[in-house]
């Protein structure tokens, strides 16, 4: 059985939540990210943040030519989580609707990772080639 774990990105930067959001949607893109876990300096998640919810910040700030908003006034402050321990298929089943594209790892309460849909289709999917083969 294929554990979160095994599939997880666990170099991730989060986000503070005292981040402009100028330096928030930089972080994102330099990450590569659609979202990312917000954490306290203990690795504490403290909540999520996504490029869905910066976007009409965004709209608001281009059209006045400013924006004193914060990640803490965006961000979701009770993101689903999962841990290293639970499997790629409960995480699949998570998954299947409108539920986020990124989850959060934590393991004590601590942030130890990051895992998205297209690490858990992946896996899936290397799932189902290996049932073909036996």
């Amino acid at each position: 059985m294929v554990l979160v774990s095994d599939i997880m990105s666990e170099s991730i930067i989060p986000l503070t939540a005292g981040m402009s959001l100028a330096q928030a949607v930089d972080h994102l893109l330099a990450a590569k990210m659609i979202g990312l876990p917000v954490v306290e300096n203990d690795k504490r998640v403290i909540g999520f943040l996504s490029e869905q919810d910066c976007i009409p910040y965004l709209l608001d700030g281009s059209y006045h030519c400013d924006s004193h908003v914060l990640v803490k006034d965006m961000m979701h402050v009770e993101p689903l989580c999962v841990s290293p321990d639970d499997s790629i298929l409960e995480l699949g089943q998570m998954m299947v609707g409108h539920k986020p594209k990124v989850y959060p790892v934590v393991e004590a309460g601590r942030l130890v990772g990051v895992i998205n849909r297209s690490e858990v289709m992946a896996s899936l999917n290397q799932q189902l080639k290996n049932c073909r083969v036996a």
